[in-house]
């Protein structure tokens, strides 16, 4: 070992160069992440919709709890339905990406001298490694994403999640049959564990895909929208616009491209990339270059507008489609708030639910949220940016949302959390958390309509698409 011995001015510039390195991976300034992480839709990091947890995973805010000041209240159920954390892309996805790789490296060198410095830094930096069996499974971040989820809602709601509720399997968990839902449900009990100490409690879940893809059982819905052409109209309009059509000519410019060699499918494939590789990799990919923000925002968009006339408000069938998991929530929440002899069994403090974005975007347009006095469409782009539906807000990775029962001096009330901030029911926008009775009140055509079997199975001209907003 040795050491140099540097000039006084030497000390000083290294000192100073160290504390702007250090101030330059604090929380002020992340050069890590791409300017566009924010548009990145339903594959967007937990992150970006909390960017505080880029400073502490397990930072919790215990003041978004919000019984009313001036009752005693206790929190004594927590039904939450999550999202899977970050995942692979799907086979589709993958052969897009593969097609794209392979395009790029053959042809993007012939372009201009700045395509060619990009192309020489991702040659160095880059390599296809997506496979096909990876096909939308859970990474090691999703892992991550559902058992630092656990340990924050442990924090919130100790009494709920605690180590002996779940050793007396008084904590129900469900899921979805996809591999990525049961690990994202095997990771979040992981971090329950990891949060009490305890590697001793064994896991258990249900599978159940009429609740958590309800939407693959609605004949209705599959009829109407799902594989009908002109369910997803202003998606294929918005495709040929110029709003979309920029965004791939300025990136058959970077790339030196033909503007015809370069699909649609091909500027999202790159997209996709950027989002993938910040999502499971927590990188800056190369190919983040090829985006500035105003062709993420022309690309959140068109997603959003999938979104909205899939899963959303665009057409009715498609939230009524949740009815199912809809009515089992609201059951759980009946049994948890209901009067009680001394005798009888204390309800179940908490019911975890996981599921997809198709899962909670159906429901929350159900429960009417995120419905904008105006729907998007292909035209009206330029009028939609202060939007509340924003998929990249509504469903990242591992989002949540969060019914939250009281205990309380007047009776039952109930909080509604979304990705772990309060939101306030439709109808209901003077309390926090109001009354259980009221939020009933508020819901009862869905309560004591919403017939999955009318809704679904019904006669064959009532399941095309509905758009009447």
């Amino acid at each position: 070992m040795f050491f140099v011995s540097l000039p006084t001015n030497g000390l000083l510039m290294a000192a100073l160069s160290l504390f702007l390195t250090r101030l330059s991976c604090s929380s002020l300034s992340v050069p890590d992440i791409p300017h566009i992480a924010a548009y990145f839709g339903t594959k967007t990091r937990y992150e970006e919709v909390n960017p505080h947890l880029l400073r502490d995973v397990l930072s919790v805010n215990t003041s978004v709890l919000k019984p009313p000041p001036t009752e005693r209240c206790s929190p004594v159920h927590l039904t939450a339905v999550i999202r899977h954390g970050s995942r692979y892309p799907t086979i589709k996805n993958v052969r897009r990406i593969q097609k794209l790789s392979e395009l790029v490296r053959r042809e993007a060198s012939k372009g201009s001298e700045g395509s060619k410095v990009w192309l020489r830094d991702l040659q160095s930096r880059w390599e296809m490694w997506y496979t096909e069996d990876m096909d939308g499974q859970l990474v090691m971040k999703g892992r991550d994403d559902l058992r630092q989820l656990a340990r924050r809602l442990a924090i919130l709601f100790p009494s709920l999640l605690s180590e002996e509720n779940m050793r007396r399997r008084r904590i129900s968990f469900l899921t979805s049959s996809k591999h990525r839902c049961v690990s994202s449900v095997e990771a979040f009990q992981e971090g329950l564990q990891q949060h009490w100490g305890a590697h001793d409690v064994e896991y258990s879940h249900e599978v159940d895909d009429k609740l958590m893809r309800f939407f693959e059982r609605c004949r209705g819905y599959v009829e109407g929208v799902q594989n009908n052409r002109t369910a997803l109209l202003e998606v294929e309009k918005f495709k040929h616009r110029e709003e979309m059509e920029g965004v791939r000519r300025r990136m058959a410019e970077k790339l030196g491209l033909p503007h015809h060699r370069l699909t649609l499918d091909l500027v999202e494939a790159a997209f996709f990339l950027c989002s993938y590789e910040l999502a499971i990799k927590s990188l800056h990919s190369p190919w983040c270059f090829l985006f500035d923000e105003r062709d993420a925002k022309v690309l959140e968009y068109k997603s959003d507008l999938k979104q909205y006339w899939k899963r959303s408000h665009g057409h009715v069938i498609s939230s009524l489609s949740s009815c199912p998991l809809f009515h089992h929530v609201f059951r759980t929440l009946d049994k948890a708030g209901r009067p009680r002899r001394a005798t009888e069994a204390p309800p179940e403090p908490a019911s975890i639910l996981v599921g997809h974005a198709e899962t909670l975007l159906p429901l929350l347009s159900l429960l009417g949220l995120y419905k904008d006095q105006t729907p998007p469409t292909a035209r009206n782009y330029h009028s939609q940016h202060g939007r509340s539906f924003r998929t990249s807000q509504i469903v990242p990775y591992a989002a949540n949302l969060l019914f939250v029962l009281y205990d309380c001096q007047r009776g039952p009330r109930l909080q509604l959390l979304i990705n772990e901030s309060p939101v306030r029911f439709p109808g209901l926008e003077t309390e926090d958390s109001p009354l259980y009775r009221d939020v009933r009140a508020t819901y009862r055509h869905l309560l004591d309509g919403c017939d999955f079997h009318t809704v679904c199975e019904g006669r064959p001209e009532g399941r095309g698409p509905n758009t009447e907003l």
